[in-house]
C-alpha cells in the first residue's frame, strides 16, 4: 500500500469515528453526557504534613446532596478522585462529578462544571481527517501544500481567537491589579521522589503548601508551585500572599513576576500566528517558483 491509499484509509478510519461521536452526541448517549454533575462544598480542611507527598492534593472532606435520593452524602478526595485539590478552605464550592448509576465512583474538579455533550474525540478526529488531507495533498500535488494546508488554516483560526485572548488577558492583569495583600506563612513543604524506569533518573518534587487568611475571615490552605524563592528551605517562611477577595484560589506571591508572565502570553500568540502565517505564505510562494 502507497503513501496516497494509507492516507485515504486514515481519513477514512478518523472519518467514520468522527460521525460515530457525532451521532453519539445527537443521540444523548456519550460518557459526558452520561455523567452526574454536582455542586459540592467543603466542609473541612485537613492540615498538610510537613515532608509529606502531594499526590491526592489538600486532604479534604466535602458534602454534597444526591439528586436521586435528596438526602446528604459525606466523602473525602482519599485516593484517585479527578482533579487534584490544590486550594481548598471551608465553604468553597468544587465540582463532585461520577456516571450514572455509579455515586460511588465519584470524582472532583476544582470547579463545578456544565453538561457537556462530548464532542472532545469527535472534535480531535476531525482534526486528524484534516492532517491526513493536507499530507495528501502535500503527496499528490507537492510538499509546499502542506506549508499551506498547516499554516494557513491554522493562522486565520489563530487570528480570530486573538480578541478573545487579549480580553481574557487583560481579565487576569485586572484581577492581578485587584488583588488583596494578606500576610501568609508555609505550613509545609512536601516532596515526591520518582525513578525513571527508562534510565534510572531520579526525580524531586518540592511543592510548599502556604496558610493565609483573607481580610474578609476565609482561612486558605493552597500548593503554592510559581514564584517562590528556594522552596525547598521554605518552610516555616513568613510571605506575602496577593488573593483575590471573590477566589482566593486565584493568589501569588509575586504579583510583579506573575503579571510580566501574563504580558508574554499574547506576545507568544502573535508570534505563532506570524509563524503560521510566514509558513503559508512561504508555501504560495514555492509554488509560483
Amino acid at each position: 500500500m502507497g503513501w496516497h491509499e494509507s492516507l485515504v484509509l486514515w481519513c477514512a478510519v478518523w472519518g467514520v469515528v468522527a460521525l460515530i461521536g457525532f451521532g453519539r452526541s445527537l443521540a444523548g448517549v456519550t460518557k459526558a453526557q452520561r455523567t452526574v454533575r454536582l455542586t459540592g462544598r467543603i466542609e473541612r480542611v485537613r492540615a498538610p504534613r510537613h515532608g509529606g507527598s502531594r499526590n491526592g492534593g489538600i486532604s479534604v472532606v466535602v458534602s454534597y446532596r444526591d439528586p436521586a435520593s435528596g438526602q446528604e452524602v459525606i466523602v473525602t478526595n482519599d485516593g484517585e478522585r479527578g482533579e487534584m485539590i490544590t486550594a481548598a478552605w471551608e465553604g468553597r464550592e468544587i465540582g463532585v462529578s461520577h456516571p450514572r448509576g455509579r455515586p460511588h465512583a465519584y470524582r472532583f474538579s476544582n470547579a463545578p462544571e456544565l453538561p457537556t455533550r462530548g464532542l472532545g474525540l469527535p472534535g480531535f478526529a476531525v482534526f486528524l481527517v484534516y492532517a491526513g488531507l493536507v499530507a495528501l495533498a502535500a503527496v499528490d500535488r507537492g510538499w509546499p501544500w502542506a506549508l499551506i494546508g498547516s499554516g494557513g488554516p491554522l493562522a486565520v483560526l489563530g487570528a480570530v481567537q486573538l480578541p478573545g485572548a487579549v480580553r481574557a488577558r487583560n481579565g487576569r492583569l485586572d484581577r492581578l491589579a485587584a488583588m488583596e495583600a494578606v500576610p501568609g506563612r508555609v505550613v509545609a513543604v512536601l516532596k515526591d521522589v520518582s525513578v525513571d524506569q527508562d534510565d534510572g533518573h531520579t526525580r524531586t518534587t518540592i511543592t510548599p503548601v502556604v496558610s493565609f487568611t483573607t481580610r474578609a475571615g476565609t482561612a486558605v490552605t493552597a500548593h503554592c508551585t510559581a514564584n517562590l524563592p528556594n522552596p525547598a528551605a521554605a518552610y516555616g517562611r513568613d510571605v506575602t500572599v496577593h488573593c483575590t477577595a471573590a477566589d482566593p484560589a486565584h493568589f501569588t506571591v509575586d504579583r510583579a513576576a506573575a503579571q510580566r508572565s501574563e504580558k508574554w502570553d499574547v506576545t507568544v500568540h502573535v508570534l505563532v500566528i506570524a509563524v503560521l502565517a510566514a509558513t503559508a505564505v512561504a508555501g504560495v510562494v514555492l509554488l509560483r517558483v
